[in-house]
């Protein structure tokens, strides 16, 4: 079972998530809250899987509450979800420690999927809100250079792995692009995190912009096949 904790402050809202969510036999609503706060006590408390976290709340917003949880309860990950695709919210949530950023009208198949990618240990974001990501890392000024002193650790194929989920591809894409078992992938993505020091794809597709490897106008760009 898949241990969700609901945290938003409409109470219809929430009522919809948890009628939505337990259609799902192997998903198992632990908890709710309505103010940030109570999302952090419930959460250390009740030790869900996933919160699924709004942004505004009441007494402490989904922001603080994520970066609270991140360092208190790491085993617990964080989905937001929200209505507001505000690059504020989008960033100061994934560097919070955030696994995801959904918006509100995702389809609800889709919000179901999310919450067992997320339980599984992998991040996920819309593909609006990935194309967000990067532009705006795309615009960095400066490659970090201690960032860039740990790509030395990366072998080629893992420097490769890592370019590919800068671009949003999966597992399987990565697979298919290189010609390998998915399986061989998802090693690669967990010595790369290790490696790097980095809790999941999310943080993986910033620290590539962020260190200007995936660049695509910049004199530290590498490029890759297209593989569309």
């Amino acid at each position: 079972m898949t241990r969700v904790l609901i945290a938003d402050d409409d109470d219809l809202m929430r009522a919809g998530l948890v009628e939505l969510l337990t259609n799902d036999t192997t998903i198992d609503i632990v908890g709710q809250a309505a103010t940030g706060r109570e999302a952090v006590d419930q959460a250390r408390h009740l030790h869900p899987d996933v919160v699924l976290m709004d942004v505004r709340m009441p007494d402490l917003d989904g922001i603080a509450a994520t970066r609270e949880l991140s360092s208190t309860a790491p085993a617990t990950r964080i989905l937001i979800l929200t209505t507001f695709e505000h690059d504020d919210y989008i960033f100061g949530a994934l560097r919070a420690g955030a696994s995801g950023f959904l918006l509100k009208r995702t389809r609800p198949e889709d919000l179901i999927a999310a919450v067992h990618t997320i339980a599984a240990g992998d991040s996920l974001l819309s593909p609006s809100v990935t194309r967000r990501v990067i532009d705006r890392m795309a615009q960095q000024p400066t490659p970090e250079l201690t960032g860039r002193a740990k790509l030395a650790e990366l072998t080629t194929r893992e420097r490769e792995v890592l370019l590919y989920i800068a671009r949003g591809l999966s597992n399987r894409e990565i697979a298919t692009a290189l010609v390998v078992e998915e399986s061989t992938i998802r090693t690669h993505v967990k010595r790369i995190l290790m490696k790097l020091g980095l809790r999941d794809r999310v943080q993986a597709a910033i620290f590539a912009y962020e260190t200007g490897i995936n660049r695509p106008h910049g004199h530290n760009a590498e490029q890759l096949p297209d593989t569309r």
